[in-house]
């Protein structure tokens, strides 16, 4: 694919990966791929902003140099360390040998222990400046979003803001601009970005949108590293993600289980038929058939959280427990919660649930409900009553 002029004398130099299917290790399915976005600033100073993942190195050399030789790069932002960023680093770095780079301290320290490539490396720190000729780039400090390296870059002329990693998607596609794709895929993987990534940094995000509004910057274009550029409609995302950080939720139950010989999916369901008639709307998985990714995407606006487990070895099954140990990394806020499972002859499953949701911070607003071996037609209603007590937890 050739360099796309996203801004008069801007370019896309990023790369596309289309097979991509998990990301972060295996914590993030990727089922849609990802791309990896660059961006070239033509001005009396050029300047590339961030690089791409090491494999797809050559593909950016290839499209700066359908625009200008390398060697006259002057400058090389790095927002942030993360490989899939700064992977094509090593290789730009040797064919562009009077190239500064510049980043926050973090990053200095970041990109050193990653390549230990002694570049010339400019530190710098919000409200600096870099000079491009007509341009002038303007850095922004956001740690934590999503490490400690992390920086906006903005460039006012254009009235363009290059944020990394946030409003960022896993989306492979060869439209570069919101516009151009499917909206209701857009703003689902912008969603499930959020909530397998950022939902524990909500705090920081709306700070860090607040200094960024008091800072005056208008904002017509949001390029971020992954997914698409928001050109028609960037107030979208910056709306949503204030949402978001703000954990509103709606009236809605995500029910996750893992059942051994379908007991506990047998309750589920009950469960869920309560909450249905109820007026609540309803997810429902069974884990270990289900993409986690996807659960935890579902999870973003509930309101509350139904986790249920069979009892094995006097605990919960396994994919139930990863589940777990996921949302203590995640902690969403205001959220309700609690469990139900199924048992033979020790009931540990929902205890260990219960103990696991408090140790996320989620509110478990009911005691858990558990069947042995079989449900009756007895304990079938009291999983449906159990359903209709949450529904009430759910407004």
């Amino acid at each position: 694919m050739t360099p796309v002029e996203i801004k008069k004398g801007i370019y896309w130099v990023g790369a596309i990966d289309w097979n991509m299917r998990s990301f972060h290790g295996h914590t993030f399915a990727t089922k849609r791929g990802t791309t990896y976005n660059a961006y070239l600033i033509v001005d009396e100073k050029i300047t590339l902003v961030d690089t791409v993942y090491g494999p797809f190195a050559g593909e950016l050399i290839e499209k700066i140099r359908a625009i200008v030789p390398l060697e006259k790069i002057d400058y090389v932002v790095s927002n942030h360390v993360e490989t899939d960023h700064s992977g094509a680093m090593p290789e730009i770095m040797k064919l562009c040998p009077k190239a500064k780079v510049y980043g926050t301290r973090k990053c200095k320290e970041g990109l050193y222990k990653n390549y230990y490539g002694n570049w010339d490396f400019q530190e710098v720190k919000t409200g600096d400046t870099l000079k491009l000729g007509k341009r002038t780039l303007t850095f922004i400090e956001a740690p934590m979003i999503h490490w400690p390296d992390s920086m906006f870059t903005y460039c006012r002329e254009e009235e363009l803001l290059m944020p990394n990693d946030a409003f960022g998607q896993h989306l492979a596609t060869n439209a570069r601009f919101d516009d151009e794709v499917d909206q209701c895929a857009l703003m689902e993987e912008a969603a499930k970005y959020y909530a397998n990534i950022l939902i524990p940094l909500g705090d920081i995000i709306l700070r860090k949108l607040d200094e960024v509004l008091k800072m005056k910057v208008p904002i017509s274009m949001i390029a971020p590293s992954h997914g698409i550029i928001w050109r028609k409609d960037p107030e979208r995302i910056i709306k949503s993600y204030v949402s978001w950080a703000n954990n509103e939720t709606k009236k809605k139950a995500v029910i996750v289980y893992e059942t051994m010989w379908k007991s506990t999916e047998k309750m589920a369901r009950r469960i869920a038929e309560a909450l249905t008639d109820s007026g609540v709307e309803v997810k429902l998985f069974d884990i270990a058939e289900s993409d986690r990714t996807e659960v935890i995407k579902e999870m973003l606006d509930a309101r509350g959280y139904l986790i249920g487990s069979s009892t094995h070895d006097n605990d919960m099954l396994p994919s139930i427990a990863a589940l777990m140990s996921v949302l203590k990394g995640l902690k969403p806020k205001k959220r309700v919660a609690s469990a139900f499972g199924s048992y033979g002859w020790g009931a540990g499953a929902t205890a260990s649930i219960e103990k696991e949701l408090k140790g996320a911070g989620i509110e478990v607003v009911q005691e858990p409900i558990s069947v042995k071996y079989v449900p009756d037609k007895s304990e079938e209603k009291k999983c449906y009553e159990f359903g209709v007590e949450f529904a009430k937890k759910c407004i």
